[in-house]
């Protein structure tokens, strides 16, 4: 390994911008990097090279290769984080058996519930006599909630999922930690999918498990590690892009302005704005593949930065580092690309277009109630987010 072989960056200077140093790998070739293990993994920023590894079949998601980079403190077994790290055609089969619940048809039949899910909430927030912590009070609960009336999770146990899924997703964690709460999580959803497989009901794990969980097609198992995916990602990625999005919005008043008239703008400019998949999507080369002008050796790893490719001013017209709803679409990466695009982003869409309006119409004077540098962010969680975020109205 060379002596200056870069380290994977991580730390944001500017708790909303960039890790520091991705503005090189953003600009610039797929390059070597350091991880904190000691190994070395490719990174690869531009735009054009994102999509194009996203979406290459002979790049593997497969965490089980040697060469794998690893991101999060748990050891790579086959189908820990289901499908997510399956390649085709098992990953195709597995993601089909899901896709008529996560169409954009589907996803908006939730819209009313999560409208008053969202008033609901807001109407215990703005009860309160003093400041109210808008991750806890808001941010929060309601994805939470989404995710549970979608899967068929009891919405009374969303403290321990979201415990359990705080300390599986911390990268800095003791292993030990990480692996205990996935095990926690693993051993809640097998007892909740048993239950389902032998009384089947009407949500998305009960319409799996019946017409699904058959020899030779998914088996329970299978069905608990999907359930776990599903419930993690369902609830931890919206959650820090609505209490993020209130926290940016709020320092960019001549953004806010423009919410109300054109929410689907705003919330896709604060996707790629955000990019809250921390370190970016892992992969290895299956055979050597040509990126950007580099070539990636076989079985060599590779990192995707999802941030960095949404801050290419190579692609993104105007300043990429500008939070600007009014820029042309620039069909960011925010939710990745090709086979693997995060199956919920249409639910996610539909819940920042609803929720981020609704929170600033009923609380129009909404305010941090600490000064901005005290909030305090997480960069140690691989979905990068925000502790508490208390506010006045």
């Amino acid at each position: 390994m060379h002596a200056d072989t870069p380290e994977m960056p991580s730390k944001r200077e500017d708790p909303l911008g960039l890790p520091v140093g991705l503005e090189v790998f953003r600009d610039g070739p797929p390059a070597k990097v350091r991880m904190a293990d000691g190994s070395t993994t490719w990174l690869v920023g531009r735009h054009a090279d994102a999509r194009s590894v996203l979406a290459d079949p002979r790049i593997s998601a497969d965490d089980t290769h040697p060469a794998y980079p690893k991101l999060l403190p748990v050891p790579a077994e086959k189908g820990a984080l289901s499908f997510l790290r399956f390649d085709d055609p098992e990953h195709g089969r597995m993601r089909r058996m899901l896709a008529a619940e996560f169409t954009v048809r589907r996803t908006n039949a939730l819209r009313p519930s999560i409208e008053e899910a969202v008033d609901r909430l807001l109407d215990d927030m703005l009860a309160k006599d003093g400041p109210a912590d808008l991750v806890a009070d808001f941010a929060l609960p309601l994805p939470s909630l989404v995710i549970c009336v979608l899967l068929g999770v009891p919405y009374a146990d969303h403290g321990f999922f979201q415990r359990a899924s705080l300390e599986f997703l911390n990268v800095e964690a003791d292993p030990a930690i990480a692996i205990a709460a996935a095990e926690r999580l693993q051993e809640y959803l097998t007892r909740l999918i048993a239950a389902k497989v032998a009384d089947p009901t009407d949500d998305l794990l009960g319409r799996v498990a019946a017409a699904q969980v058959v020899p030779g097609h998914l088996t329970e198992e299978e069905l608990v590690l999907m359930a776990r995916l599903l419930l993690i990602a369902g609830h931890e990625t919206t959650a820090n892009m609505l209490s993020l999005g209130t926290l940016l919005l709020l320092k960019s008043p001549d953004q806010l302005a423009r919410l109300a008239a054109d929410a689907p703008a705003v919330t896709e400019e604060l996707l790629r704005h955000l990019s809250i998949v921390h370190f970016g999507l892992p992969r290895t080369a299956r055979e050597p593949v040509e990126v950007g002008g580099v070539t990636i050796g076989a079985g060599e790893g590779l990192v995707v930065s999802l941030s960095a490719a949404n801050r290419d001013g190579a692609h993104f017209a105007g300043d990429p580092e500008a939070f600007d709803a009014a820029r042309e679409p620039g069909h960011h990466v925010a939710f990745g690309f090709g086979a693997h695009q995060c199956i919920g982003a249409a639910l996610a869409r539909l819940e920042m277009n609803i929720a981020l309006p609704r929170l600033f119409a009923r609380a129009p004077g909404l305010a941090l109630a600490i000064p901005p540098e005290d909030v305090v962010f997480r960069p140690e969680q691989f979905v990068y987010g925000i502790a508490a975020l208390p506010v006045t109205w």
